[in-house]
């Protein structure tokens, strides 16, 4: 159900700001907004505790957000709250986001390799990644985890492209394991 929620508002504002031709505009006010809220778990706990009054959690959200950002995100805020579904209000910024993404075709992507990548091999990564795909850029993620002995695994949105050399072991093990000696 939140899901469906983040989604109806996510895709809401999305819309009102293609209409209005803000989209860079408000994806950048849903990142501050975001953020803002992430670091104040105090605010988010205020919006979603139930003893306190919708007309206070509009307070206080008016309070914070006016001024600051566009009437078209405090009114999506007013309106998120005004319905109960305060609690969503993360999912519905994070929905947006990943529209908006989606929408100007920047991929995301995980890479995870043994050991630190030089740029050179980043940069030759993401060249790589942008010929095979339809994104025009990507916001790149990498970490380095020696487990995985060598190789790379690469993950964008449910894709993920694992050449690492500890699943190509585990996958000869499990070939071994189901091959039966005959000996006369």
């Amino acid at each position: 159900m939140a899901k469906l929620v983040s989604n109806t508002y996510g895709e809401a504002l999305f819309d009102l700001a293609l209409e209005q031709k803000a989209l860079d505009d408000i994806y950048a006010q849903v990142l501050c907004a975001r953020e803002c809220m992430l670091d104040n778990q105090e605010l988010l706990t205020l919006l979603s505790h139930p003893k306190i009054s919708r007309e206070e959690k509009i307070e206080v959200v008016e309070n914070i957000f006016k001024g600051r950002v566009s009437d078209t995100l405090v009114g999506l805020l007013v309106t998120v709250v005004e319905k109960g579904r305060d609690g969503d209000i993360v999912a519905i910024f994070d929905y947006f986001i990943d529209r908006y993404k989606e929408y100007r075709k920047i991929g995301v992507l995980y890479v995870t390799s043994a050991f630190p990548l030089s740029d050179a091999k980043k940069t030759d990564i993401e060249s790589k990644i942008i010929s095979v795909t339809d994104y025009k850029e990507l916001e790149t993620y990498y970490t380095v985890d020696e487990s995985i002995i060598g190789g790379l695994i690469l993950r964008i949105k449910d894709r993920v492209v694992d050449s690492s050399i500890k699943s190509k072991l585990e996958k000869m093990e499990k070939t071994l394991n189901g091959v039966s000696v005959i000996t006369n």
